[in-house]
């Protein structure tokens, strides 16, 4: 067994571990104390830590924007595309996904098994196509999020003035936006990670290491995942796959990619796992929510459908990469990862079609024999 199979079965287990230690942290009071943990200190300090080790160079800015490219076009395509009422999901839940499938945790799901099977330069590649990811899940999904937490609330609350002055000063408190803030500030200093003093950094990153774990054991615990919420996620998953497949198709045909190890990299990014800092940022808008008595009807995110994504998002997105590696050079080759772009896309949809379809046949049977009798 391989180092990257290790590595992934190990935080597969982690979740698992947590899904157990549901009936030791039943309380609302005990999850919220672990989530203010990661997102006041953990992710804050990751984050930090990723953007002062950023090593970029202009002439490579093309790796990161096709990145970000990807997050916003599939972006686009599920804010724009009529899946709420194909999938027929509340709003709450839709605009979960919409900012959850966009996004992408590489480091959880792609990182181990780019360097295992390819090698350290497609490693640096992904790693470079990681800042432009990190674009889109800090800044981009957080300014997303704000504005539909404006959006929805500002015709409901008359004090308009006093809003933005509470919303602002939620931004300013919010330790991600301090963090991201700072490390700008010493990016533009010309200041890096090493720059700070020792016993600083010793435990940044600390407190960097919880980050994973964490996480992990969160979404284990708050894993409530019914049989219908579980076939609406494996279709939106589904989905996500057949327009990644179907990007990467576009991307080798118009690059001349001749090498198989960054042919195969171009496959599998895009299908790393849901990223957990657009949660973070639902998290939040769910804090300001709670503290202004918003009801949960009213909600504009919900949480719970979120953590199921990130659940289950997780083992599917490993087990299609390790698919995808172990395949040898089939998803190098345009013409099969355009088929597997169209077979994912009627997994996505033909689950919820046959279902209309069954509804609509079982509702005009019932009508026959109702004017029969």
């Amino acid at each position: 067994m391989n180092s990257a199979v290790i590595k992934t079965l190990s935080l597969l287990l982690m979740i698992v571990i947590g899904f157990l230690l549901r009936n030791k942290i039943k309380s609302k009071d005990q999850k919220e104390g672990i989530k203010t943990l990661i997102l006041s200190l953990a992710l804050p300090a990751t984050i930090f830590i990723a953007l002062l080790k950023i090593e970029f160079e202009p002439s490579m800015i093309f790796i990161p924007l096709l990145a970000l490219g990807f997050n916003l076009i599939l972006y686009a395509l599920v804010d724009k595309l009529p899946l709420q009422s194909l999938f027929n999901v509340p709003l709450s839940q839709y605009r979960a996904a919409t900012l959850l499938l966009p996004s992408l945790a590489p480091g959880l799901s792609c990182f181990p098994f780019i360097l295992e099977y390819s090698g350290e330069t497609p490693f640096a590649m992904a790693a470079l196509g990681d800042i432009g990811n990190k674009v889109f899940v800090l800044i981009i999904a957080y300014l997303v999020a704000m504005k539909w937490y404006f959006n929805n609330h500002s015709m409901t609350e008359r004090r308009t003035s006093s809003k933005v002055k509470d919303l602002l000063k939620a931004l300013v408190e919010e330790p991600v936006n301090l963090v991201i803030a700072t490390a700008i500030l010493m990016l533009s200093l010309g200041l890096s990670f090493e720059s700070l003093p020792g016993f600083i950094t010793t435990n940044v990153d600390r407190l960097s290491v919880m980050m994973t774990p964490l996480v992990l054991l969160f979404i284990g615990i708050s894993m409530k995942l019914t049989r219908h919420q579980a076939k609406i996620i494996l279709s939106f998953l589904f989905f996500r796959s057949g327009i990644a497949f179907l990007l990467s198709s576009i991307l080798l045909a118009i690059l001349p990619v001749q090498d198989l190890a960054i042919a195969l990299l171009i496959v599998v990014f895009p299908q790393s796992a849901c990223s957990f800092w657009p949660f973070a940022h639902m998290a939040s808008i769910g804090e300001l929510e709670r503290k202004s008595e918003v009801p949960d009807k009213s909600r504009i995110f919900d949480l719970e459908f979120a953590m199921n994504i990130l659940a289950c998002s997780l083992p599917y997105s490993v087990i299609l990469i390790l698919g995808i590696y172990s395949s040898g050079v089939f998803f190098a080759n345009i013409t099969h990862t355009f088929i597997c772009a169209g077979v994912c896309l009627f997994f996505a949809t033909f689950p919820i079609l046959s279902q209309a379809r069954f509804v609509k046949s079982y509702r005009s049977k019932m009508r026959e024999v109702l004017r029969s009798s």
